[in-house]
């Protein structure tokens, strides 16, 4: 089974689940009158539409690339976590809304045994869901069914509250249905919240996942005639679709019929290990000259007393042209960026007369 059959076929169950217990507790909340289980029930019937809408997103994303989005539809996948949040949150707001009036106008639960059946095995059941969707969250890199898990796990606490209150009112004579209902509520927009977050995260383009740049780079590293690895890009076009460039640095004696089928020997094991589209830059390394090597040392030596520099690379000195080249890689944190870019060139012009610094701002896009 592929990736999209497999969210679409966990989003099914999902909904056969939500639709048996948003009945169940519907009914039973309509019977007690209980404001806590009404709400529970509403979150439920949400939950359904958010399992239709992973569908319909799942499907949309999965279309080809087009002239018009040569890259895919992937991100519609975010769209849909975001459309998700906003289905929590309006679940939330109206079990607030309906716990306040209940408050307002003093209304009280009635329960019995069967309804505290029928609410510990809706617990069980979104514990189960809850894993379910987790399980396949991680399996498929779905946001949508990760929020689809936590949702499901935070409704099976919040459905342990709804029980533990509905046994206080039982058998103590004490009445907590709104208080319970707003406690919910509120638990059910900071799910929703937190949702958005992440979706709008996603949509605007977040840093590389650490592990796969580590191996991406490891990757490359393998290949003896590879000195390092720099400025790693990774762009996301949806889960499990993303496109990418690094610099690898190798002899400056290496010619172009050696260089090529090493870049594509290390584009084709990247692509059929991580799924990821690379294009590779090339630095040239002449560090092994004498007088090179005590420029790059006086250079290194600099950069220490700067602490928002991280490092050089790309480091290269054309003798005839009389030109020093290399990139200074900055924490994104860093005020003066230009000042102190100007500072070093001005050292080196002081050290080096007879040379021209050419260098680069650059920031660490990944790890």
């Amino acid at each position: 089974m592929n990736r999209e059959n497999k969210i679409v076929a966990t989003s099914v169950v999902g909904i056969a689940g939500n639709v048996l217990l948003a009945a169940g507790k519907a009914i039973i909340g309509f019977i007690s009158g209980s404001i806590s289980i009404l709400s529970d029930a509403i979150n439920n019937f949400s939950d359904v539409l958010s399992s239709v809408i992973t569908i319909v997103g799942t499907k949309l994303a999965g279309k080809k690339p087009d002239k018009k989005h040569p890259f895919g539809h992937g991100r519609i996948e975010y769209i849909t976590s975001l459309i998700i949040s906003l289905v929590i949150m309006f679940a939330g707001a109206n079990a607030i809304y309906e716990s306040i009036r209940s408050l307002i106008e003093g209304e009280d639960a009635t329960y019995d045994i069967t309804s505290l059946i029928i609410i510990s095995v809706a617990i069980i059941v979104k514990i189960l869901l809850g894993l379910l969707y987790r399980i396949m969250a991680k399996q498929t890199k779905s946001d949508a069914l990760k929020s689809s898990g936590t949702d499901a796990l935070f409704d099976a606490l919040l459905s342990s509250t709804t029980l533990v209150g509905a046994l206080i009112s039982m058998y103590a004579g004490v009445s907590i249905e709104g208080y319970l209902g707003i406690l919910i509520g509120l638990f059910i927009i900071k799910t929703a919240i937190d949702i958005l977050r992440g979706a709008i995260s996603s949509i605007i383009g977040e840093r590389a996942d650490k592990e796969l740049a580590k191996e991406i780079k490891q990757e490359a590293l393998k290949h003896k005639e590879v000195i390092g690895v720099y400025d790693l890009i990774l762009n996301n076009y949806g889960p499990n679709r993303s496109i990418g460039s690094f610099h690898i640095e190798v002899k400056d004696n290496m010619t172009a019929s050696q260089i090529h089928p090493l870049t594509k020997e290390i584009t084709k094991d990247i692509f059929l290990k991580y799924g990821v589209i690379i294009t590779i830059g090339i630095y040239a390394n002449n560090s092994s000259h004498p007088e090179i090597m005590k420029m790059r040392k006086y250079l290194y030596d600099e950069i220490k007393k700067y602490e928002d520099i991280k490092e050089i690379h790309g480091f290269f000195v054309d003798t005839k042209e009389k030109t020093i080249s290399f990139d200074l890689l900055f924490e994104f944190s860093a005020q003066n960026l230009q000042e102190e870019r100007d500072e070093i060139i001005k050292k080196l012009k002081e050290k080096y007369p007879d040379y021209t610094s050419n260098i680069i701002i650059d920031f660490d896009f990944s790890d």
